[in-house]
């Protein structure tokens, strides 16, 4: 029998306070090699899941739960005085209580000293749960999920066993949810049982039928903003067509193809498979040679390897096909495929593609829905072009709306009329004390914000920190569920500097809305921040043509590695996968050992610092085993590590090397000769291995 014990909460609240104990303990003193952990957030989801002896003697056992936790510590609410101790995520605490209700209080703190705190009603009685009300359903959201949810007098538990072949059982509060996903759907016996603190128990027994969704209930992700010169569209709403495909099932094609719509969102299904052949012959070739990508977005129930084949006839035939095993069912995975793979798999030309070829397995029966198919490159530069003032204030005054407990925005006389801005007026936000740790404001364009050619957007920001995130949202103002939102820090005090978002990734929605929140994650403290000249940009940089700058290859002497977090050591290695975008010999290989800090990760030093004024990217070959795991790079002053840039990207790909560019433009004019490396920054470790090449700085 598998038992689980399920971490969560009835009738809990937050309550807005601190144990200042737990704070004490954690605040410990930072090594100078080890990374900012600041930026991380304050434990959520806390919760604890409560049971209690079935003997009559009142002993509960209390386990407390949560993310992003380094400790807790559980007062019992009985008015002893007495509490749990410090104990770790998956430790228990036992406390005996007599009969009664007890509002236990939990705080958990995370690694930087963050703190939630909640508190939650639990019943102690030792007379028999009676009035057991048990509903058993399917989520309508995830395939072969069932939901139980179980109420009783006197309870303060309840068991679920799920009657599956591995017998399954989950322990939860009375009251809350349990969740368990079949690996198949069918009919299982699933009994309910209620505990209180009473030797006698009760139980409830229903056959259930547990489904599958073997259709996606949402649409595909809508692809980012791209110019006409940078993609070639076969198939998706958010593009110009730019293939005449003559059959997305051709004749020799086995399965059946019906046009749907999801969510307004045209969606090709195709049912019982065995290969599907498309044909764009003759003049509607596609000629990919100046592509990079291949992208498709594909969802199925029960494909267990998906494959992707390119054929070009424009001379001799040349094919080659990309095979993904164990592709995630349940969802949409959006495959971005380096044209390098198909070069690399054994295919001479990509000048005049004619065919594109889908198969997987099991054979003759899998089922898969695709959309978005095309073709695409990096953006074209373009210069250092200034496409669309958003705001400067110098007019009339946008109507600002502020939230979060902050006072209103204002447009004042520029207090500092220096350096980077000399304009004569500007928006001033006061983060109210106490305020949200999401306070922030908005105001509504005229029209809205065109990201077909840039992609950036500039804010000139005055800050009395440095250090502190801010974060820029752009919004559908009739649809808020509609959005993109990417984050800048600040780099210095009490001066103008111009903060750059890259907005490049968002997708092709309508932006009328733009939302600041200034030292985003942190609760207000009267600090005053002001912000001007809002403007969308281009991605070309001011250094035109610069070639680009090689630092490290890892083919001459190994640099010196620091791993921290507690990871193995990093190894130069003998590069394991010599295809598609990395042939190289060398390599480096990071692995994330099992039970390793979220933020665990690696650095070296290079001789010479960064230039980070000719240069406003740089770029680094990975290759990763998860796809959508957080790569964080981090470049710091080794000799004052309160001198650094950082900034996010997530792997697009797996098991295949690919090509991440991090937008360095906002990174201040310090001496940067630290390059740190967090791989899946976030998740603490499970064992993963990554490997990593090719770093140089670009435009």
């Amino acid at each position: 029998m598998k038992i689980k014990t399920k971490y969560n909460m009835k009738n809990f609240k937050y309550i807005l306070s601190l144990f200042l104990v737990i704070t004490a303990f954690v605040s410990c003193e930072q090594d100078d090699d080890l990374p900012d952990v600041s930026a991380l957030p304050a434990p959520t989801n806390v919760a604890a899941v409560i049971t209690i002896a079935q003997d009559n003697s009142g002993l509960v056992t209390i386990t407390p739960t949560g993310e992003n936790v380094a400790n807790f510590r559980i007062n019992y609410g009985d008015g002893s005085g007495t509490d749990s101790g410090l104990l770790n995520p998956g430790e228990s605490t036992q406390h005996t209580y007599a009969e009664g209700a007890y509002d236990i209080v939990i705080a958990a703190a995370a690694i930087n000293g963050k703190t939630t705190t909640v508190a939650q009603t639990i019943v102690v009685s030792f007379q028999a749960p009676e009035n057991l009300v048990v509903t058993i359903a399917n989520d309508e959201g995830v395939s072969r999920q069932v939901n139980v949810t179980a109420t009783a007098d006197f309870a303060m538990s309840y068991d679920v066993d799920f009657g599956d072949a591995a017998g399954t059982v989950i322990t939860t509060t009375i009251g809350e949810v349990t969740s368990f996903v079949y690996e198949e759907a069918g009919t299982y016996t699933i009994t309910v049982t209620a505990f209180s603190g009473s030797v006698d128990t009760v139980s409830y027994t229903e056959e259930f039928v547990v489904t599958e969704i073997t259709a996606p209930l949402a649409a595909a992700p809508t692809p980012p903003t791209r110019a006409d010169e940078d993609k070639i569209s076969m198939f998706s709403n958010a593009y110009t067509t730019d293939v005449n495909v003559s059959s997305w099932r051709s004749d020799w094609s086995t399965s059946t193809l019906t046009d749907i719509q999801i969510d307004g969102d045209d969606t090709k299904s195709y049912v019982d498979a065995d290969f599907v052949g498309v044909e764009f012959y003759g003049a509607d070739a596609v000629d990919a040679s100046a592509m990079e990508f291949f992208h498709l977005d594909v969802w199925t129930a029960n494909a267990e390897t998906f494959r992707v084949k390119l054929v070009d006839l424009g001379g001799t035939a040349t094919e080659a096909e990309i095979v993904f095993d164990g592709i995630a069912q349940g969802e949409w995975v959006s495959l971005d495929i380096p044209m390098a793979d198909f070069i690399a798999a054994g295919m001479t030309a990509t000048n005049s593609i004619q065919q594109l070829i889908f198969s997987g397995l099991p054979t003759g029966t899998f089922d898969f829905y695709i959309d978005n198919v095309y073709f695409h490159k990096a953006p074209s530069a373009m210069g250092d072009t200034t496409c669309a003032v958003l705001q400067d204030f110098e007019g009339t005054v946008p109507a600002f709306t502020s939230f979060g407990n902050i006072a209103d925005t204002q447009v004042i006389a520029n207090p500092d009329m220096s350096g980077e801005n000399t304009s004569a007026n500007v928006a001033q936000l006061v983060k109210t004390a106490g305020s949200e740790v999401w306070a922030g404001t908005f105001f509504d364009v005229a029209s809205p914000i065109d990201l077909s050619t840039c992609n950036m957007i500039s804010v000139k920001s005055w800050s009395p920190k440095s250090g502190a995130t801010v974060r820029l949202k752009i919004e559908n103002s009739a649809d808020n569920t509609q959005f993109y939102e990417t984050d800048a820090t600040t780099s210095s005090i009490n001066t103008w500097e111009t903060l750059v978002f890259d907005v490049s990734a968002a997708a092709a929605l309508t932006y009328d809305r733009v939302v600041l929140f200034y030292d985003f994650g942190v609760a207000g403290d009267d600090s005053t921040y002001y912000f001007d000249q809002i403007e969308v940009v281009s991605t070309g940089g001011g250094s035109g043509g610069t070639p680009a700058l090689p630092f490290q290859d890892f083919e001459g002497a190994a640099p010196a590695f620091t791993a921290f977090g507690n990871i193995a050591d990093v190894q130069v290695i003998a590069n394991p996968d010599m295809s598609g975008l990395n042939t190289t010999a060398n390599v480096a290989e990071l692995v994330k050992t099992a039970g390793s800090e979220v933020w665990a990760g690696a650095f070296f030093d290079v001789a010479t610092p960064l230039d980070v004024n000719t240069y406003n990217k740089l770029s680094v070959k990975t290759w990763s085993p998860k796809m959508g795991a957080v790569v964080r790079l981090k470049i710091e002053n080794s000799a004052d590590n309160t001198q650094f840039f950082e900034i996010d990207l997530s792997t697009t790909t797996i098991n295949a090397w690919e090509e991440l560019e991090f937008d360095i433009s906002g990174a201040a004019d310090f001496n940067y000769d630290r390059v740190v490396l967090f791989f899946d920054f976030g998740v603490a470790g499970d064992d993963s291995v990554y490997y990593y090449d090719e770093f140089e700085l670009n435009n």
